[in-house]
Order: structure tokens, then sequence, then C-alpha cells
């Protein structure tokens, strides 16, 4: 019987290695480290409502010192940074999509717009007294405002929201860190609150339905209860 023997195999060459993809462990590593930001925990000052879940790389950034972006990452986290803050701003959306047009979109934009003049405030250094009670009393009243599915008019709605962003604002420009740009910082705390107004429209929006109504007048009462708990705090 012949023997029939087949040439040894030769080992790839070293143009068709590479086109095999590899990842080294060093890598994989970095990969890791830049998708762990899109699911960040986001601090909430005092430690007693826990944490904050949200799906947004920017709000692990919050309070950090200067870096490249000057204060704009820093002041995206910011209103995150504060369930007090949260509750007010997604309350100014729940409460806008409740109302109607124009509401709807005119008390988010009056808030931002009222907030970054209270930011100036703080800026500066100007003192407003009682801040971290107006801002707790901000809850209370949207909340009982949504609970109540209370309509006003346009004007006192906007009076109503634009004195409390007033509140909002000044904690926040009082809280930038040194260094930081102070436009930078306005800039992005004024989108990161839009951001939470938008969520609180989203919401809101399933006011149109009977069953939906009642849901939000149940939002309204946790917005509420929620800064009757902030307003203890502050009273404490």
């Amino acid at each position: 019987m012949t023997d029939i023997r087949l040439p040894p195999s030769r080992p790839p060459s070293r143009s068709a290695r590479g086109h095999q993809p590899r990842m080294s462990p060093r890598n994989l590593l970095a990969v890791l480290v830049l998708l762990a930001p899109m699911t960040a925990l986001a601090h909430v000052e005092g430690g007693a409502a826990g944490g904050l879940v949200l799906v947004a790389p920017m709000t692990a950034l919050a309070h950090v010192e200067g870096g490249a972006a000057g204060g704009f990452l820093s002041g995206m986290g910011h209103p995150v940074s504060g369930l007090d803050h949260v509750l007010a701003m997604v309350a100014v959306g729940l409460w806008g999509a409740q109302l109607g047009a124009p509401a709807i979109w005119l008390l988010p934009v009056a808030f931002p717009l009222m907030m970054a003049f209270g930011g100036l405030l703080g800026l500066t250094g100007i003192e407003l007294p009682a801040v971290e009670l107006g801002i707790a009393l901000s809850a209370v009243i949207l909340g009982a405002l949504i609970l109540g599915a209370i309509r006003l008019p346009i004007a006192a709605a906007l009076l109503i929201v634009g004195f409390f962003a007033v509140f909002h604002g000044h904690a926040h420009g009082a809280e930038m860190s040194p260094g930081q740009s102070a436009i930078l910082y306005s800039i992005g705390f004024v989108i990161a609150t839009g951001l939470l107004h938008a969520a609180g429209i989203g919401v809101g929006l399933i006011h149109r339905w009977d069953t939906g109504r009642v849901a939000l007048r149940g939002a309204g009462a946790v917005v509420m209860a929620g800064g009757a708990f902030f307003l203890w705090n502050a009273l404490a």
C-alpha cells in the first residue's frame, strides 16, 4: 500500500493574521472604562434619600473639580446631585403638561431663565435668604398644584415657577467650584434643567387619558411628600 503523506501545514501568513481581530486585556479594560459611565449613580446630597440612577454619562461627573470642560460637566451634574432639585424641576414639566398649552412650553422656558438669574446672584456672592427653604417649598407647592390639578392663569403660573427658580439657580451658582468657567458652568446646569423639564413633560403627557390624570395627581403627591421631607430638614 502506498503511503500518502500530506504536505506540512503552513502557519498563516502575516497578512492573513493581520485580518484576525484581536483584543488584548489592556484594550478590553479600556473599553470597559469607557462604557462604565453610561450607567452612572448620581450623588444625592445628604444621603437620606439613597441614590438616583440616571442613564447619562455626565451625571457621574457631578461636582468635578475643573478639568478640560471648564465647569460644563460640573454644571450638567449639579441639578441631579440633589433630589430636592430633581423633584422641583421634574414637577415644572409635570404641571406644564397638566395645564396644557401654552404653559407646557412657557413654564420650562421661564424656569431656566430665572434660574440663570439666580445663578448669577450666587456666582457674584450676593446673598439670598432662606435658599434651602425656598428650594424645599418649591417641591411642596408645585406638588400640591399637581395633586389638586390647580389651573391658574398663565401669568400666575409663570410668577410661581420663576420665583422658585431663583432659589435653585442661586444654590447652583454659589456651589460652583473655584477655578471653573462660570459661563460654561451656567450653560451646563441650564441644559440639565431643561432635560429634567422635558422628562416631566414626557411623563405628564399621560394626562390625556383618564387613568393618566389620576396617576399624574399621584405623582404630584409624591413630589409634595418629598418636598415636605426636605422642608422638615431645612427647618430643623
